[in-house]
């Protein structure tokens, strides 16, 4: 809801070029940001294990050494995205007529960067121990906060694209608030975030480092993929570029959906796994598949069937809008064939197996969708074709990880280790 406000109220209020500036910048947002998500989901894997397996000590630990974890990953992004925003957005091919208008908005979106680090380990940690509700109610009154700042900072007082990126970072500056006191409120609870307990604890900080540094690499590299593809798109002018944006946005609730799925199946496989109940997690991951198939259909069918009221919430644009629909009349249809890597993935990576689930994602979706933009579209230089980048590396990918789930031997791998590294406690046994 944060971005998609921004963008329809800008788009609404400032017009196509202004839409297209929020809209260029959504990848290199996402180059940093993934990769802390990654991050956080090696801790939620680390905190859901302890959590399953019912040891509070580690619990604990691994929850003050996430904040801090946090806290310091930051700072660092702040400084390092602020200081090569504009390099990457010239290397992006961003056009001459958006760039002021998107320097001005990340500038502003970077500098709410520890917030919003820490308003995402502590939803983290939150779910690893089955809390998802509080998170979600969190992220309603923030969302609810951004879109009046939004409305204040753009169409009441007239900032521009900062206003949109300054309503965002109070909205993240909120969020995070309601997650560190719902933490520090969790009285006589292992998962109770102390501020006289914080230090980092160097066995569950290598621990999160293994499992968080292989997803947020890869996170990377899907981020570096898309981002030749919004350069890609931006080669075709700024209508095509604002359309992209357009899409870009409706297209953001179906992935929302299935990372939430995801991170669903990931903190289910997680704390079964601590809790050595291996055919109930199995069982979690084929109904994940299902539910999300059904998702998929559903989402799709609605995506379809209101396409021209969803993009006018967005632009006027009558151009715009036709080359939006087009895009999603392409690419809807083929969701279904990502929906394998997503489950799979979160299943082994809630195990404890990082590496495989690393390689088989940036070989099948990060490098594949590379090399097909660097050699295919250059013998047909078309948007269809660029789309076509997609659903190919999907579907390649979904094979990799059906053979590798049922044939790989990972689980076996993850019980070895678990036997070795890890004795119950005399409550859980």
């Amino acid at each position: 809801f944060y971005n998609t406000a921004d963008a329809m109220i800008v788009g609404r209020f400032l017009g196509t070029s202004a839409l297209a500036a929020v809209g260029a910048t959504s990848s290199i947002v996402s180059l940093l940001v993934g990769f802390f998500v990654g991050l956080a989901s090696g801790a939620s894997v680390v905190i859901a294990q302890y959590y399953g397996a019912k040891d509070r000590d580690r619990v604990s630990a691994s929850v003050h050494t996430a904040v801090i974890l946090a806290l310091v990953s930051g700072l660092f992004f702040m400084i390092l995205g602020i200081g090569t925003a504009r390099v990457i957005l010239r290397v992006m091919q961003t056009p001459q007529d958006i760039m002021d208008d998107a320097m001005a908005y990340i500038r502003v979106y970077y500098i709410g960067m520890i917030p919003l680090m820490l308003y995402d380990m502590g939803t983290s940690i939150l779910r690893a121990i089955g809390d998802s509700r509080r998170p979600l109610y969190f992220l309603i009154a923030s969302a609810i906060a951004n879109i009046l700042l939004d409305l204040l900072f753009v169409a009441v007082i007239p900032m521009g694209v900062t206003g949109a990126a300054l309503a965002t970072v109070l909205s993240e500056v909120f969020a995070c608030g309601l997650t560190m006191l719902c933490l520090m409120k969790a009285d006589g609870q292992p998962w109770q975030l102390q501020l006289k307990s914080l230090r980092v604890s160097p066995m569950q900080l290598r621990e999160m480092l293994r499992l968080g540094l292989p997803a947020g690499l890869q996170s990377i590299l899907y981020t570096v993929s898309n981002m030749v593809i919004q350069a890609s798109i931006n080669s075709f002018g700024t209508a095509t570029v604002a359309s992209w944006t357009v899409y870009g946005k409706v297209d953001f609730v179906y992935w929302m959906t299935v990372n939430a799925m995801g991170l669903s199946v990931t903190t289910f496989a997680g704390q079964n796994f601590g809790a050595r109940k291996y055919d109930r997690m199995k069982k979690g991951t084929l109904m994940g598949l299902g539910i999300l198939a059904v998702l998929t259909v559903v989402i799709s069918s609605i995506m379809l069937l209101l396409a021209r009221p969803l993009l006018g919430l967005f632009t006027e644009d009558k151009a715009v809008m036709e080359i939006t629909l087009e895009m999603m009349h392409f690419l809807v249809p083929t969701y279904l064939t990502y929906i394998c890597v997503e489950i799979f993935s979160g299943a082994v990576r809630g195990a404890g197996d990082v590496v495989a689930p690393t390689l088989m994602t940036c070989f099948g979706v990060c490098i594949l969708r590379v090399l097909w933009i660097l050699i295919a579209v250059p013998l047909h230089r078309t948007v269809v074709m660029v789309e076509w980048s997609y659903p190919i590396t999907w579907t390649i990918t979904s094979l990799m990880y059906l053979i590798y789930y049922f044939h790989g031997g990972w689980l076996k791998r993850c019980k070895e280790k678990q036997a070795k590294t890890f004795q119950p406690t005399e409550e859980h046994a």
